[in-house]
């Protein structure tokens, strides 16, 4: 082989190596939680837009994810039928890490799946995503007699209801935000594992409300990302 092809060889397999591992930035868990959470804030835009790619979608990427998962976010949402994560940011197969449950609180089996999902799968967000009209919010503000099971899921919802009790405004709504900046907090502060990763910038936590009408995504409690 002369010296000109195996020089155009290598800039060729130099080109092959670098689009591999842009592809692999882009698809995995390895990318930063800045650009997470573009990620999502750009697939809602072109969802509340009408403009959706419906991406990882096809026979090809359910063969892919055969050999393993990596989702580049994770995403706590309420179980409403109306807030399905992986539709509202356009996401497909694989993309997302999501734990769902009434009024997206957070209890212990919730936060075992968050800290399974940042320690072996490596994500660096975690999304908690609130919305308008959330019936377990609702249920709480109202002051719902319920029982079973659903009487401690509102019980854990009350911390929010006092904090807002005397907001002027929405009450559901203001509960709603309260409640999804509150359980972010809970993250935040999880011991003994997320802390740590927290305090250290390798993991961000974000609260998030979604408006049933618009379908538009509103990051509410950092600074840098409105």
């Amino acid at each position: 082989m002369s010296a000109f092809n195996r020089s155009k060889r290598c800039r060729i397999f130099t080109l092959i190596l670098a689009a591999a591992a842009a592809w692999c930035q882009n698809r995995g868990s390895t990318i930063s939680s800045d650009q997470a959470l573009a990620r999502l804030m750009e697939g809602n835009k072109r969802y509340a837009s009408d403009n959706e790619q419906h991406p990882d979608e096809t026979r090809a990427r359910r063969k892919e994810l055969e050999s393993g998962q990596h989702p580049f976010a994770v995403i706590l949402s309420c179980a409403d039928s109306r807030v399905p994560p992986e539709l509202i940011f356009d996401q497909g197969l694989g993309d997302l890490f999501v734990i769902r449950v009434a009024g997206n609180v957070a209890g212990g089996d919730d936060l075992a799946s968050i800290e399974y999902a940042v320690e072996h799968l490596h994500i660096k967000l975690i999304l908690v995503l609130g919305h308008e009209k959330c019936g377990a919010i609702t249920a709480a503000v109202e002051g719902a007699h319920e029982s079973g099971h659903l009487k401690d899921l509102l019980a854990e919802i009350q911390p929010s209801v006092h904090e807002t009790r005397d907001v002027p405004g929405d009450k559901v709504h203001n509960c709603v935000l309260a409640n999804a900046r509150r359980v972010a907090r809970e993250i935040r502060e999880s011991d003994p594992f997320l802390r740590d990763l927290i305090q250290k910038e390798q993991v961000t936590v974000v609260a998030a409300d979604y408006a049933l009408d618009s379908g538009v995504v509103t990051v509410l409690d950092e600074a840098k990302y409105k």
